[in-house]
């Protein structure tokens, strides 16, 4: 009988992740846990403290993961091969994340891997499937990627840049066609034996694929193909994700319930962290021993017709950012408000550096602000000022991340009003900056107020003008009543600015004085 080797990638919520390795054990099956490095110690040596001596769980080396980076792929075949080492007996090896929950139980599950001796991943062509829908497509391969695209936006796109301005282009291993699917799958023990064994062999193969862009949605799908005949393939994922238009996977909630377990898969993704009641019937649903599940298989079409009629006016509801939308109950969203913006990205580096919280610019702003593509509705401050919540919730998930920090002009008094409305919680730091007479010249000049030929006397008329309206806007800011409006003097000493810090994003002192000491904080 099939007995399942678990492969959970996770790095947060240790609560949920000791909860959900002990529902899938309960049954027989097995499991291989690998925790973020990036993740807490606390976070590890909780779950590790309540595991180590379960025999059916094992633990894999940690790795420091990065969204899009080779290391997702690192951390997954070291867990594969801690599965393997402690599990003999395990026949298949499934992955998961901490956001999948499962939809069918444990008997079920055994019941249909018996039945059919095969390997199941999504796996296409990578040139001619049309599967990637936003974002780079051939330069995931044909260029070499060292930096991640969350974390270090600016060097990656200028790293990108620059190899394409140098034709700094290559191609992948010649006995190889690249696939590319749904990084999902359930793997026969022997096929990833297979892959290890090719690794063991092939160091060309391993160097191309630590470069390449996403490798986890490419890496096993083009493995797979390349080791298994294509009869013992079934070229679909067994757990069951869906995507917006704008590439962004949907979340299931509460009332999705007899939706989910009536689709022809065994697990789902992702799972809203506000639907407890899903997740409560959920959690339990794998140990059941259930066979009566009634398959109809609605979902991806009930979604579809749903969308569809929302682009021609027909929709049910409103979509969803036009009301309604949230970015999220458990979610935080640091606002660092300032008029100095140079002022507020030297303190974003810094924080970026010591907290490793994802954070973006002047988004509301500055026209090209980076961003990742969201399917358009990021192409213009427009646009993004129009959809602000519904793009801050794309943001928070393409980040992974229940924290994201952004900076906003004081005079964004809408934007902060609107997402104080939201169920997320906002914590805003206001930089009280000095404003010189060079500032504000300069600032005139920015704003199209004076030009190069504004005589210094007409200069001398305008700066008043400037600092009462800098001025006002602050006071609007303070007016606002934000329970979490934090203020970093200029006139501050070091040890105000780390006390400060650390009450905005809610670190140890240690951190927030790292960041406090970031060299010419407020120089102009």
């Amino acid at each position: 009988m099939a007995r399942i080797a678990f492969i959970l990638l996770c790095h947060k919520d240790p609560a949920a992740v000791i909860q959900k390795a002990r529902a899938l054990t309960a049954a027989g099956d097995v499991m291989a846990i690998h925790v973020d490095a990036n993740a807490p110690d606390a976070a590890y040596d909780e779950i590790h403290a309540a595991l180590k001596d379960d025999s059916s769980i094992t633990f894999a080396p940690r790795v420091r993961c990065g969204w899009g980076e080779w290391s997702l792929v690192e951390a997954t075949l070291g867990a594969a091969r801690a599965a393997l080492r402690a599990f003999p007996e395990a026949s298949h090896l499934y992955l998961l994340s901490g956001d999948c929950m499962a939809i069918k139980s444990a008997a079920w599950a055994h019941q249909m891997l018996d039945a059919d001796d095969a390997d199941y991943i999504e796996s296409v062509d990578f040139h001619d499937s049309g599967w990637i829908k936003t974002g780079i497509r051939e330069e995931r391969l044909t260029l070499r990627h060292w930096f991640n695209e969350r974390s270090q936006k600016r060097l990656f796109y200028t790293s990108l840049n620059l190899q394409r301005r140098l034709g700094l282009t290559r191609r992948p291993p010649e006995d190889l066609t690249i696939m590319i699917g749904s990084q999902w799958w359930c793997l026969r023990r022997r096929t990833m034996e297979a892959i290890l064994a090719f690794l063991a062999e092939r160091p060309d193969v391993l160097r191309f694929f630590r470069t390449t862009w996403i490798p986890d949605e490419t890496f096993f799908q083009t493995m797979v193909r390349h080791l298994v005949p294509e009869a013992e393939i079934r070229n679909r994922t067994l757990t069951f994700l869906m995507f917006t238009d704008y590439g962004m996977p949907v979340t299931f909630y509460n009332d999705h319930y007899e939706m989910l377990l009536g689709q022809d898969y065994l697990f789902a993704r992702k799972i809203s962290p506000e639907a407890d009641q899903l997740k409560a019937r959920l959690g339990d649903l794998y140990a059941s021993g259930r066979t009566d599940f009634r398959i109809s298989g609605e979902g991806r079409r009930l979604f579809s017709f749903l969308t569809g009629r929302g682009r021609h006016g027909r929709r049910f509801g409103p979509r969803f950012w036009e009301s309604g939308v949230s970015m999220g109950r458990e979610r935080v969203l640091y606002v660092i408000a300032s008029k100095k913006w140079h002022v507020a990205k030297r303190l974003v580096g810094a924080i970026r550096a010591a907290t490793g919280i994802p954070c973006l610019d002047f988004i509301f702003n500055e026209e090209d602000a980076p961003l990742p593509d969201l399917g358009g509705i990021q192409s213009s401050i427009a646009k993004r000022t129009r959809h602000r919540r519904a793009m801050m919730r794309m943001l928070f998930d393409h980040e992974d991340s229940d924290r994201l920090l952004i900076c906003l002009d004081v005079s964004g008094i809408d934007h902060l009003q609107d997402f104080a409305s939201d169920s997320c919680e906002l914590r805003v730091l206001e930089l009280d900056c000095a404003y010189s007479d060079e500032f504000l010249a300069g600032h005139a000049r920015r704003m199209g107020l004076a030009g190069d030929e504004t005589s210094a006397a007409g200069l001398a008329l305008l700066l008043p003008t400037l600092r009462n309206d800098i001025a006002w806007e602050t006071e609007r800011l303070r007016a606002l009543g934000l329970p979490h409006l934090g203020r970093l003097r200029e006139e501050a000493s070091p040890t105000e600015w780390a006390a400060a810090i650390a009450d905005f994003l809610q670190v140890g002192q240690e951190e927030a004085a790292e960041i406090a000491a970031t060299p010419q904080l407020f120089a102009d």
